[in-house]
């Protein structure tokens, strides 16, 4: 028995239907299990759910904003998705980006991949995503000048503040790259997230609100972005593996022409991401009716201080936040007791200014350089959400918050 079986309530939960597992033994059965026409669907489909609103082309237009259509590739990660879409940018050795602290690592660790600096900027005082005015005064500084690109990071799938952080990426000629990773399908009225700056990226992770097992997603509306993607995706090749062994010219005959990387995503993954996509608009109505559920009962604590939601949210995490003040014990302790009650929980994130990577690489890069981001991960405790949890389950996270927060008053 796994940990999560003995919860009254797991953290996570993928909601797979007879459609995504027969999709997967139609590849089984098909005998060809790497990239190939599965993968290729998953792209067209994805890139169809984008560009269903042709209203939003004429909302770009006026924010002077790319207004050409969406290309999706899959990749087999959200970090191979990043390192594609960073080294598109330009990203590389003697330049840098400007990113949050509050984020998972491979955010940043993709430019240290790819031989750049990582600068990094506060979050806003009242949420969790990166404050355009700090972002703002890095390009202003000497620092700024190596920039090659802002990566906002869309937590819980909360959108930033796209329209100033696109405005920043015009005035000081950088770009601008989606970590969104968590914000599949967040739609505001310049695109969905990941389709709004010059690229993003998605991440399929088992957890994700919808799943490949592992898997990725890049988006770009820059047909010039895009062709250096796919020729880096795949070892540098000029060919692809599908078209090797599928059309009448001889497989052997391809070029490198770069060198890239091994970064596709599998027909057996892909298959379940095709079928996943068809149920993401039916996955995000359940989400948000326990996060409707949760923000009823938690309204009427004086411990608890609900989650964002702003245009477009998501929301793949509940982020609950503790008031320190109204308890007589921290957010650890708290965290601790939930599991004790048999509810599943996270933290996201760990500000990477508490790893040993990171603080010796860049002594200055401390908690109390960072105090939004070192706020928010004292009192922040990602709770169960996921579409198939009922509403026993639900009332069963709400009952365990209540009796621990009123345990534990101060």
């Amino acid at each position: 028995m796994s940990d999560a079986d003995s919860l009254k309530v797991p953290f996570s939960r993928p909601s797979i239907s007879k459609a995504e597992e027969n999709a997967v033994l139609e590849v089984l059965r098909s005998g060809w299990l790497t990239t190939g026409k599965y993968a290729l669907q998953f792209e067209q489909d994805f890139s169809a759910f984008m560009n269903r609103d042709s209203e939003i082309l004429a909302n770009r237009k006026s924010e002077n904003l790319e207004s050409g259509e969406v290309i999706s590739l899959a990749v087999n990660s959200n970090t191979s998705g990043m390192i594609l879409a960073m080294e598109a940018c330009g990203v590389g050795l003697g330049t840098s980006i400007i990113t949050t602290p509050y984020t998972f690592v491979s955010t940043a660790t993709c430019a240290r991949h790819l031989g750049a600096d990582v600068l990094f900027a506060d979050l806003e005082s009242d949420s969790y995503s990166i404050d355009p005015a700090k972002v703002e005064k890095i390009l202003k500084s000497p620092a700024g000048k190596t920039v090659k690109a802002i990566v906002p990071v869309h937590i819980a799938g909360n959108l930033c503040n796209m329209k100033e952080i696109c405005r920043l990426g015009k005035k000081y000629n950088v770009k601008v790259i989606e970590d969104a990773a968590h914000s599949f399908p967040s739609k505001t009225e310049l695109g969905y997230a990941g389709t709004i700056g010059d690229a993003g990226v998605f991440s399929f992770y088992v957890t994700k609100t919808i799943t490949t097992g592992e898997g990725g997603m890049v988006c770009t509306r820059n047909k010039e972005m895009a062709a250096q993607m796919i020729k880096m995706r795949m070892h540098g090749m000029d060919r692809t593996t599908w078209d090797r062994y599928t059309s009448p010219r001889a497989s052997w005959e391809y070029d490198i022409v770069a060198p890239g990387y091994k970064f596709n995503l599998p027909d057996i993954l892909a298959a379940i991401g095709v079928e996943q996509l068809k149920r993401a608009e039916d996955f995000f109505e359940k989400r948000k009716t326990v996060v409707q559920k949760y923000n009823e009962a938690f309204s009427k604590l004086d411990f608890i201080q609900l989650p964002p939601d702003g245009e477009g949210n998501s929301w793949h995490l509940y982020l609950m936040r503790i008031i320190p003040e109204k308890l007589k014990i921290d957010r650890n302790a708290f965290a601790k007791l939930l599991q004790k009650e048999g509810i599943g929980i996270s933290v996201h994130f760990i500000p990477l200014f508490n790893f040993t990577y990171w603080k010796n690489l860049y002594p200055e890069f401390t908690p109390e350089n960072y105090p939004c981001a070192a706020d928010n991960y004292d009192r922040t405790i990602s709770i169960p959400l996921w579409p198939d949890m009922t509403a026993y389950m639900a009332q069963q996270v709400i009952d365990a918050v209540i009796k621990i927060g009123t345990e534990n008053h101060a």
